[in-house]
């Protein structure tokens, strides 16, 4: 699984540059932004694989990477929102919805993650948190692989929904291998959820409305409607 979730944010950005939706003519930041996002992929990986060859040493010493490139990818995922934001935002995505959710997920990606190291002795629960987490990074992925504009207004959630199917699949593999459900998955789906709905209870609240409009204002962000439209 980790190869199908890395395959499934590679493929969601390559579509987009190869259809001409993106491309490397951009400002210094969307290039940092990839190469930070691309490396945890490659180091998720990485330490899937090192385990599964016994190298559980080596595993162990590039884990505390984690330390330093988590709180990296959280401030750079939230500053490319408020970018995406002012630059128009996806048209199939509410703005208010999309501003709000996405820090909160990157903040729930690092609970996961910080979770996964303070559990690393319990290797059940550390790396089907790791999992959890790598599982919400793929949102992005399917957000570009998926027939969003077909999906408007619900884009987002039908989103949320695929990735959850990703912790699904893992529940349903401890089913069937040990005839019960590990809690973490439990707790991951919970914590998905429950994430979202604080997300779209700011976002749709005076507050979220207001505080979307200021980041907004004077950028090219403002001559779109805030609602999920066909442009």
């Amino acid at each position: 699984m980790a190869f199908v979730m890395g395959a499934i944010d590679v493929a969601g950005f390559s579509l987009n540059l190869a259809a001409g939706r993106s491309s490397f003519a951009v400002p210094l930041i969307f290039h940092l932004h990839a190469f930070v996002f691309f490396g945890w992929i490659v180091l998720y990986i990485a330490q899937n694989l090192l385990v599964d060859g016994g190298s559980v040493a080596l595993h162990r010493r590039l884990g505390w990477v984690a330390l330093f490139g988590v709180p990296l990818m959280v401030v750079l995922g939230t500053l490319m929102t408020v970018l995406s934001v002012q630059r128009g935002a996806p048209f199939f995505f509410d703005v208010r919805q999309f501003l709000i959710s996405n820090p909160l997920q990157l903040l729930l990606f690092a609970g996961f993650v910080g979770a996964a190291l303070v559990l690393r002795r319990q290797t059940s629960w550390h790396r089907r948190l790791m999992y959890c987490g790598m599982a919400v990074l793929c949102g992005p992925g399917l957000g570009r692989l998926l027939p969003m504009p077909l999906l408007i207004p619900y884009a987002w959630w039908v989103t949320l929904v695929v990735v959850l199917v990703l912790l699904v699949i893992g529940a349903i593999a401890d089913q069937r291998r040990a005839g019960r459900v590990h809690p973490a998955w439990l707790w991951g789906i919970g914590l998905m959820l429950v994430v979202q709905l604080i997300a779209d209870a700011i976002a749709f609240s005076p507050v979220g409305t207001a505080f979307t409009r200021s980041i907004t204002a004077g950028t090219a962000g403002s001559h779109r409607p805030i609602t999920p439209a066909f442009p």
